[in-house]
Order: C-alpha cells, then sequence, then structure tokens
C-alpha cells in the first residue's frame, strides 16, 4: 500500500485507525470466550442430575449435564444469563458474566405438580374430539415419524450402558423401625426427606449394578447385551434363590423402550403414549412451548380416556425440527388404574441427539412404590437408573459379535471387585446406596437374623433348616384318602452344608385305615458340583418309592399328598399302590435345553374301588398287579426362560417365549420283570400370547401317540381335577379315570382381559375386578388293538355295580370352558366351569365353581 503522508492523508488515515481501533475494542469485548462449568443437583437429595438441559436465554445455544451430573458450555456471545431445566424440576435461571471463566453449580427443586395425574381445566366444557384437534395432529405426527427416530432406523448402533436397580422396604413409621427386635439391626435404616417417594425410613433389601456393551444390527435384524460386569446383593441360598430373585425385580423393572407401541412393566404391557393406536385411548392436549431451546419444543400432555385401563400420564417433550422426535418424558399411572399395589411411579426418559441430528435414549428412571394398602403401612420401594454413553453409529461389527443369545455374560463378570466398581460406575453411589452391600453382608452374619429366616423358610417353603438336614415339606405331614384314611407322614433331605455332590431325600407316612407304611428314599450325585436345586443342573439320582397315588395323577415325587388336596369333590375311590424305582439323569444347559433320559421300574396293585380284571375271569382282581419297565428320554427348550427356584419346585416368571417338551418312552418286556413292550411319543408347547389391551392369552397344545398293546392303566390317562381348586392344566369337571386313550390331541386356552370390560363400566370399575375365559377341548380314542371289548385278554375298563365309569373318546371331543372374576381381594379367582358334553357318564358334575388364589400386579 502507498501511504500519502500530506495532510490531507494523514487525517484521514488518523480518523480510519481511530474507528479501525474503536472496533477491535468492541470485537474483543464481544470475541472473548465464554466458558460455563459447573455440577447440577437434586436439591433435596444432593445427587447430581444427568440429563439437565442447560441452556443461554435468547440464544438457541445448550448443552446437556453428563452422567455426573457435569456440564460445560462455550460461547463468544455477550449472553448474560443461563437457564437449567429438566423434567420433574422448577427451572432455574443464573446470572453470568461474559468473556470469562466461570464456575456455575445449582440446585433443582423437585416440581411437584409435574408427575400428578394431569389434570385440563378450562371455561365450559367441550366435549373432547380427535378431530381438528392440534395436539392429536401433533401425535399422530410423532408416532408417523417413530420409524425415524428409534434404535431401529439406525444400520449399526453400539452403546455402553450402566444400571442400578435398589429395592427398600418403605414407608416405614419411627414406631416401627425402634421396635426392640430391630435393636442390632440399625445400621441398616436410611432416612430421606418425609415427602420422598417411599418416605422417611427405608430399609434396604436388594441392589444390583450391570455394566454392558451392547450392539445393534438392522439387516439381518440382531441386538446383543454383553454383560462385562454384574454385582448383586447375594443372600444365603439354604432360604432365598438369588438368580431368581434378580429375575423377579428384572421382570418387574424392565427397560422401557416409548417407541414401541406397547411397554413392558410389572409383568403387565402398557399401551405407549406413542403407540399406533394412542388416539384411541389417550386424550392429547398441547400445554406449553418451549422455545429458548434449539430446536424449541411443544410439551405434550396426555391422560388416559379411561383412568382404569392399563395406561399411563404424563408428558411427552416434542422437536420441531421436523423429525417429531422425543426429547423427554415423564410418565406416571392413575390413581385409579387397575394395577394392584402400587402407589405411586414416576418414569423418567431422557434423549440426547447424535451426530446426525437424531435423538437416543440416554437415561432412564424408574421409581415405584409399591403397599398392600394403597395410602399408608409399610411397603416396598423400587428403583431402577440407566445410564447410556459412548453411543456411536455405522459402525459395523463382526458376524460372531451378533451371533448367539441376545444377552450372554463374559466370563467372570459376577467377580469384579470393589476397586473396579469404583472406577467404572458413571457416577459414585450416593451415601443411601453406599453401603448395602456391605451391610447386607453383615446383617446375615447376626444370630437372630437367621433364626428369622428358618422361621420364614419354614412358613413359606414348609422346610425348617437345622444345618445338613431339613425337615418338611410341612403341608404333606398331616393328609387323609378313601384308601389311607388318617395319614400321617415325616420326612427330610440333605443340604448343601452336607455335602456339594451328594444330597439324600426321605420320608415315611403311615395310614391309619389301610394300616400300610411307606416310604421313599433316593440319593443324588451333582455331577457339575452345583446344588442340585440351583440351575443349571446336572446330577444322576436313584429313587424308591412306595406310596399311594390317583391313576393318572403322578405328581412330582413329594408334593402328591399335599394336604390342601385332600379335599375332593364326587366319588374318589380308585387307587393304585405304587413301587416305583427310578434312575434318572438330567442335565440343564444355560440356554435352557435340557434333556432327561429315565429307567423306570413300576409295579401297579390296585386299591380301594379299582380292580384288574380281564373278560376270561369275572373274579375282580383276577389281575394282582402289572409291572413295566421302560427306559425314557425328554428334551426340553425354554429360551429365555425365567423362574424362582423354591425348596419343591421351580415358580415361572411368565413371559412371551414358548417352551417346548418332547417325550419318547419305551417299555421292555423281560426287562427285570416287565410285561409289556410299547412306545409312547408325547410333545407339548406352551406360551404367552400378549394381547396388550386386551389383556394376554396363555395357550397350551399337545398331542401323543401309544404304539403297541397295553392294558388301559398304562394308555395314556387324561388328567382330570376332583378338588375344588382351579387347575389351568387338568379339566377340571372331568373324573379321575373317566378317559383314557392310545392317541390324543389338546388345545388349553386360558385368556385373562385384565379389567379391559369391568373397567367401562360404572361402580364396578372400582373394585378393579378382571374378567377371565378359558377353554378346553380333548380328542383322542383307543384303536381297537387296545380295546377291552374287541380283546378279551385286556383289562378291563373300570366300573362300579356294572356301569362303566372308564371310557374313550368315541363320541368327539371333551369340551369345557369357563367364565370368571379375577383380582377379588387382589388375590381370589373363582371360576364358573361348565362341561359341554359326555354328560351321560355317572357321577358327573355339569358345572361347579371353582378357586384360585394367585398374587399379581
Amino acid at each position: 500500500m502507498k501511504i500519502n503522508f500530506n495532510r490531507l492523508a494523514l487525517v484521514q488515515n488518523f480518523v480510519l485507525l481511530f474507528f479501525l481501533f474503536g472496533f477491535a475494542i468492541q470485537a474483543r469485548s464481544e470475541g472473548d470466550e465464554t466458558v460455563i462449568t459447573g455440577t447440577v443437583t437434586d436439591a433435596r437429595t444432593k445427587q447430581t442430575l444427568p440429563g439437565v438441559s442447560v441452556t443461554l436465554e435468547g440464544s438457541g445455544i445448550g448443552t446437556s449435564a453428563n452422567a455426573d451430573g457435569k456440564y460445560i458450555l462455550r460461547t463468544t456471545g455477550g449472553y448474560s444469563r443461563i437457564r437449567f431445566s429438566f423434567i420433574g424440576y422448577q427451572a432455574v435461571v443464573k446470572d453470568i458474566t461474559a468473556g470469562t471463566n466461570q464456575v456455575v453449580n445449582v440446585s433443582l427443586p423437585e416440581d411437584k405438580h409435574l408427575l400428578k395425574e394431569v389434570t385440563i381445566k378450562s371455561g365450559p366444557k367441550v366435549r373432547y374430539r380427535n378431530k381438528g384437534n392440534p395436539a392429536v395432529e401433533l401425535i399422530r405426527q410423532v408416532i408417523a415419524h417413530k420409524k425415524f427416530n428409534n434404535l431401529d432406523s439406525y444400520d449399526y448402533a453400539d452403546y455402553h450402558q450402566y444400571e442400578k436397580m435398589v429395592f427398600f422396604f418403605s414407608d416405614l413409621s419411627d414406631k416401627f423401625k425402634n421396635k426392640r427386635m430391630f435393636k442390632n439391626y440399625q445400621f441398616l435404616f436410611r432416612q430421606q426427606d418425609s415427602t420422598a417417594m417411599g418416605g422417611k425410613n427405608l430399609l434396604p433389601i436388594y441392589m444390583e449394578e450391570k455394566l454392558s456393551d451392547n450392539y445393534f444390527r438392522k439387516s439381518p435384524y440382531a441386538k446383543k447385551r454383553i454383560i462385562t460386569a454384574n454385582n448383586q446383593v447375594k443372600y444365603d441360598e439354604n432360604f432365598i434363590d438369588n438368580d431368581g430373585l434378580q429375575s423377579i425385580f428384572n421382570k418387574m423393572y424392565q427397560d422401557i423402550d416409548i417407541y414401541s407401541n406397547n411397554i413392558n412393566l410389572l409383568g403387565n404391557q402398557m399401551l405407549s403414549p406413542i403407540a399406533d393406536e394412542a388416539p384411541t385411548f389417550y386424550k392429547f392436549f398441547i400445554t406449553d412451548t418451549i422455545k429458548d431451546v434449539s430446536p424449541s419444543l411443544i410439551e405434550l400432555s396426555f391422560i388416559p380416556r379411561n383412568p382404569a385401563d392399563l395406561l399411563f400420564t404424563g408428558k411427552i417433550y416434542i422437536t420441531m425440527d421436523g423429525r417429531y422426535a422425543v426429547e423427554k418424558t415423564a410418565l406416571s399411572v392413575s390413581n385409579s388404574i387397575n394395577i394392584n399395589f402400587v402407589r405411586q411411579m414416576q418414569i423418567l426418559l431422557t434423549f440426547d441427539k447424535d451426530d446426525a441430528g437424531k435423538y437416543h435414549l440416554s437415561q432412564s428412571d424408574l421409581k415405584a412404590d409399591f403397599g398392600l394398602n394403597r395410602k399408608k403401612g409399610g411397603g416396598l420401594y423400587g428403583e431402577r437408573l440407566v445410564t447410556i454413553n459412548n453411543f456411536a453409529v455405522g459402525k459395523p461389527q463382526p458376524d460372531a459379535v451378533y451371533s448367539g443369545a441376545e444377552e450372554i455374560s463374559k466370563p467372570g463378570a459376577d467377580k469384579k471387585d470393589d476397586s473396579f466398581w469404583k472406577q467404572n460406575r458413571p457416577d459414585t453411589l450416593n451415601s443411601r446406596d453406599a453401603n448395602i452391600y456391605a451391610n447386607i453382608d453383615s446383617l446375615q452374619t447376626i444370630p437372630s437374623f437367621k433364626r428369622t429366616m428358618k422361621i420364614v423358610s419354614l412358613l413359606l417353603a414348609g422346610y425348617y433348616d437345622t444345618g445338613p438336614f431339613e425337615i418338611g415339606p410341612t403341608n404333606t405331614f398331616y393328609n387323609f384318602n378313601p384308601v389311607e384314611g388318617f395319614r400321617m407322614r415325616l420326612g427330610g433331605r440333605t443340604t448343601a452344608e452336607l455335602s456339594k455332590r451328594f444330597y439324600f431325600e426321605t420320608y415315611g407316612a403311615y395310614g391309619y385305615k389301610d394300616e400300610r407304611f411307606k416310604y421313599f428314599l433316593s440319593g443324588t450325585y451333582s455331577i457339575n458340583d452345583k446344588s442340585i436345586y440351583k440351575f443349571p443342573q446336572e446330577y444322576i439320582r436313584a429313587s424308591y418309592q412306595y406310596d399311594t397315588a390317583i391313576p393318572g395323577q403322578e405328581l412330582q415325587f413329594v408334593q402328591e399328598d399335599n394336604f390342601f388336596l385332600s379335599f375332593k369333590r364326587g366319588i374318589n375311590e380308585t387307587w393304585v399302590y405304587n413301587n416305583i424305582f427310578r434312575l434318572d439323569y438330567v442335565h440343564e444347559y444355560v440356554n435352557h435345553f435340557s434333556y432327561k433320559f429315565e429307567f423306570k421300574n413300576w409295579k401297579q396293585v390296585p386299591a380301594g374301588q379299582l380292580y384288574f380284571a380281564d373278560s376270561l375271569n369275572n373274579q375282580l382282581n383276577s389281575v394282582h398287579d402289572i409291572t413295566t419297565s421302560e427306559l425314557s428320554t425328554e428334551l426340553r427348550y425354554a429360551p429365555n426362560e425365567k423362574f424362582y427356584q423354591g425348596k419343591l419346585y421351580r415358580t415361572p416368571i411368565p413371559d412371551k417365549y414358548p417352551i417346548f417338551t418332547l417325550r419318547y418312552q419305551q417299555g421292555i418286556k423281560g426287562l427285570f420283570g416287565g410285561q409289556y413292550n410299547y412306545e409312547n411319543i408325547t410333545a407339548n408347547i406352551t406360551k404367552r400370547f400378549y394381547l396388550s389391551q386386551l389383556g394376554f392369552a396363555d395357550v397350551s397344545t399337545e398331542g401323543g401317540y401309544l404304539f403297541g398293546q397295553v392294558p388301559f392303566p398304562l394308555l395314556d390317562i387324561h388328567h382330570a381335577n376332583q378338588s375344588y381348586a382351579l387347575q389351568l392344566q387338568s379339566y377340571n369337571l372331568m373324573n379321575f379315570l373317566e378317559f383314557v386313550s392310545d392317541h390324543y390331541a389338546a388345545i388349553n386356552i386360558d385368556q385373562n382381559f385384565n379389567g379391559f370390560i369391568f373397567n367401562k363400566i360404572p361402580l364396578l370399575k372400582e373394585l378393579k375386578l378382571r374378567e377371565v375365559v378359558s377353554f378346553k377341548a380333548l380328542w383322542g380314542g383307543v384303536r381297537s388293538e387296545n380295546n377291552p371289548a374287541d380283546n378279551p385278554q385286556l383289562l378291563q375298563f373300570n366300573s362300579h355295580g356294572g356301569v362303566p365309569t372308564t371310557y374313550s373318546l368315541d363320541s368327539g371331543p371333551y369340551t369345557e370352558g369357563s367364565v370368571g372374576i379375577a383380582n377379588i381381594f387382589k388375590i381370589l379367582r373363582l371360576d364358573y366351569v361348565r362341561r359341554f358334553n359326555y354328560l351321560d357318564h355317572p357321577n358327573v358334575a355339569r358345572s361347579g365353581v371353582r378357586a384360585l388364589i394367585i398374587l399379581q400386579f
């Protein structure tokens, strides 16, 4: 540049430099970077709050607090105020100084009104309509864009997940806490604000943490969770099945996917507020527009059209950037909902934006408080917190990563020490949770606690633990039936305290009418060095049993003479004395495939009014007994099966996955006195079908075919029920030994509507009753070779006074159905059962009322 230093040019350049200098000063003032950092906490609990929105007022600049509640925000603008907002909390605004580095820590107070049931008030009452409703048009846009916003919209995605689940006895009064019996347990109690969910005094009972790597692939579709670390409270396995307890809690608190049509919660399916059919079941209202964030959000409130239905109430925050994505949501339930024991429920979901502008779940916080009384008294409070980070898209993994089961655990995942967890948790445990593991470990060393657990085990499981031997089950000590009259029994079994390899079980019983002793003895060797009462099992067992039984009612060993099965309707006098030797090999796999090989030598002697006689001899009991020797194989596959392993049997935790069973039996004549050659094949499939707002249906199908010629006690004797208890897998109006077949097919459907109909009826809906319907059909028959009418050398079908009481299904299928009311007093189901055919048989009941005690949410 050429500069002229004459006076005019000098003045002109001076003026120019003056303006440039002034502009530079202003530019520096506006261009210095402002850096704000800090931590966001809950004003009441002092815990950090992940996912809080942090924005500069008057701009589209913002960020979110990370998993530790920490944030950092940078700007070169001259902004003077910063705003913090989060669902469930009141927004807070703070002053800042432009052009400097500063720390702004903030505590957010709870918004007491946000998660209460949404109530829309206006002037004159206007009928709610979907047509022309802008809120409904908005939710339909959200529904239409689900496929672009949910996880399935990515070709590939992977992320790291941390989850923590804790459970407490809740709402405990000071009087309860200070009772003398808790004198040695005061170190366990936790205190919080009395207005918080769960009440003032909490008693921790369970805690679990998991770290996992998660992978998703759209095509071919695959989801995989690899658990890298798992930590949970462990109780003495003599009293509690820790794996089963974990399964129960995980079933109650599952992953919450707002984009799924149905959300699995507490063993039920609840319709998502953005489900395809949501406008049919929900009412929607636009309640706010938030413009000080980018993109701007619309707050959409929703309530159930019918408060008793299995639906949510709450708010959704929707992005107004053309994606119609969910940015945050707060879910709760109505006080009128037809779910048992729930006092309060709160679900907060937070979503973060990725580099492509899509939103993915970053945090899920589920809290619920349960109680027998919804308003007062002790209860159970549980919380599940899920934090997702390191979310990445478009990175395909090797095929080996996606193959196999959907969820696996790395070897040693449950062996991580405290130092590992301190380093790998996204945040340190708060004071409430920090010592739960150690305190419950200490609790189990207190003698008074051990004594209490023994008493509880006796009352609930029926066994009294003496260390290496436990006595029980108590509900079999007393029994009565027409053959034995009054019956006394005493038994027990060894525990893992005696040996982890060898287990023994025995009982002795005496009938005062038949004046005979009965007994059972078994010895089991655990091949995989695990308790035989712990999954997965692998063992060899030998057993011998001499006892009474009802033909066709063969149950598992020691459950046969439960006291509550003593009460029967109608005539119940067809019995046998069984002499059974069994040799079993059982092998279960982690994927829930199992097989069983068995040798069984079985001698049956008729008792009561049952007799064995052929047509060639008119004398009753001309045949004293029949003996069979049998080899059998059973294959079972129950993918993703969950259960609680009790002292006597496994209690399944119902799920949507089917269970397949295939059984083959081969009778061998001449082997250890076996009198018959035959083959029997049986197949069974059971599955629960979830039907959203219509509840669920449990469906079971079974079929069998017997090859060979055998007497009627070896045919398939169909499962009858002459007790007054409703048995879902038996025919409740069929008499014992009424029907036999050598080929058959059956279907059983039990439909639970979860109150879908009763919830619509005024007054009745206040009782929170639930409607159930069931139907059972059995097709079968006896081929000529096994029909004693065509083969006089075969044993005759049973009869009384010349009137037949045992039949084949020659006149079509046996059918029965029922309609019932469930959830009476929250525990009772009553069914009116009706039998539709074969009504001319003697001593049959055309209809009856049956009861079932069942505890469910």
